[in-house]
């Protein structure tokens, strides 16, 4: 695979490491991105890593709550200007109220809205307003008490991040503070048996690499391994992360004092996940008997 100016771009972005470390680490792995990334962690040579990944995609994610369950649903357009219309709004918050009778997307695309399919409703909208749309996902999230919160909402129950807390006891203002702290932290999971356990041994045998990079036995090695994991599932997990509230306590003690037991979350934001592969294409004209150079950018997703 070519090795292109962006894609080394993009990988210093995303590790703070430098240039030709960078174009070195896409080489060894031949332009994988996140093989790259690992790569520059293991020799020392990325910063924290975390892979976010740079997102592009628009639209809007609603949240709805009723009763002891509560639905977030990401809707997808082309522009964020889109995301400002009311027409959209509109029929995003009426398929947000949609999925509180169904269970995963295809159903809620199947799912009846005043008379149409989700799905007949998002294809006549296509038309009205001119650009493509979708439902890329949706979650739920069930207990005694379900907590909805949006940052940076556009208007009420929707914006580009949409959380729901699941809970036992507490009460509502300690269910927006753990919504507010998953917006801004973004937790992998709940607890550490809630972990993929492919990451969490992708993670390890970085860590592995890392420590035998400093030549150290291997005896020593497995002791680093328990400590730096530790480390790892407590800043990857909700219930271990230091509250942003109070940081003394972790959210599970938090929990704990406010008479609380939280069973779940979901966070959806809007884009995430969805890679964005940006091509120049360079063309050249004459309009009359003046030459003109323009750079056009195509975004593919």
């Amino acid at each position: 695979m070519a090795i292109t100016a962006a894609l080394v771009k993009e990988l210093r972005d995303s590790t703070g490491a430098g240039m030709m470390d960078a174009k070195k680490a896409l080489t060894e792995t031949n332009g994988d991105m996140d093989a790259a990334v690992d790569w520059l962690r293991t020799k020392g040579l990325a910063k924290a890593a975390k892979k976010s990944g740079r997102t592009a995609a628009e639209g809007l994610v609603a949240v709805v709550v009723e009763g002891g369950k509560g639905v977030a649903v990401e809707v997808n357009s082309e522009t964020d200007f889109v995301g400002k219309n009311a027409e959209f709004q509109e029929m995003v918050g009426g398929i947000a109220k949609a999925a509180l009778g169904v269970s995963d997307v295809e159903a809620l695309k199947a799912a009846d809205m005043g008379g149409k399919t989700v799905e007949a409703v998002i294809t006549d909208k296509i038309a009205t307003i001119g650009e493509n749309m979708s439902v890329r996902r949706m979650s739920v999230a069930e207990g005694d008490t379900v907590i909805s919160y949006v940052h940076n909402a556009v208007t009420a129950g929707m914006g580009k991040i949409g959380v729901l807390v699941a809970m036992t006891g507490g009460d509502e203002a300690f269910g927006k503070q753990v919504a507010m702290h998953i917006a801004a932290v973004n937790p992998a999971a709940l607890s550490e048996a809630d972990l993929d356990a492919s990451v969490v041994e992708k993670e390890k045998q970085v860590q592995m690499d890392i420590a035998r990079e400093s030549g150290k036995p291997e005896a020593v090695i497995e002791k680093m391994i328990v400590g730096r994991m530790k480390k790892f599932v407590g800043e990857s997990t909700l219930l271990n992360q230091a509250f942003v509230v109070n940081p003394d306590h972790t959210v599970e003690a938090a929990a704990k004092e406010a008479g609380a037991t939280i069973t779940g979350f979901v966070r959806l934001e809007v884009g995430e996940g969805i890679e964005v592969i940006k091509e120049e294409l360079n063309i050249s004209f004459y309009i009359g008997n003046t030459y003109v150079q323009e750079t056009i950018q195509e975004t593919i997703q």
